[in-house]
């Protein structure tokens, strides 16, 4: 287990833990002032009063929470969102409502979840040509629209 240091920036702002013993992610709460109505189609940013400390080699991936999705159309517009080992500002969230009904995200509603991760960076190498392969460029439905496996 690593440690990551973690500082309110809100006197409101409510530390994310994992919820069960294999938990991959933490909840990640707002702080917002008020209650924010999400329109059908809208998006906004979400403060969460946190910043941390995330060691060298790990990032922060910000995801959606499943429930929020299915039951309301809530997603995240950059998902997953990143938090790089360098960044100390406020963690936000950007939602978006894809529901047919506004939605109403109260001060310290469960938002999003944070996973740490490691990160495995590489060096790119130019060159004039890459190794064929059974699929080569194939993409984006090759293999078939059939719901048959």
């Amino acid at each position: 287990m690593i440690e990551v240091k973690v500082k309110k920036l809100h006197p409101n702002a409510i530390v994310p833990r994992y919820m069960t013993e294999h938990a991959a992610g933490m909840d990640l709460c707002t702080v917002a002032d008020e209650p924010v109505v999400l329109e059908p189609g809208e998006r906004t940013l979400l403060p969460t009063g946190l910043a941390m400390e995330i060691p060298p080699g790990y990032e922060g991936q910000v995801r959606p929470r499943s429930g929020l999705a299915l039951k309301k159309g809530i997603a995240l517009v950059n998902s997953p969102g990143t938090i790089d080992a360098d960044y100390r500002g406020e963690i936000g969230i950007i939602i978006i409502n894809h529901g047919n009904e506004a939605v109403e995200i109260m001060p310290g509603d469960r938002v999003a979840q944070l996973i740490i991760a490691p990160v495995t960076r590489a060096a790119l190498i130019e060159v004039d040509g890459l190794n064929d392969t059974g699929r080569n460029s194939g993409g984006f439905g090759h293999t078939g629209l059939s719901h048959k496996l």
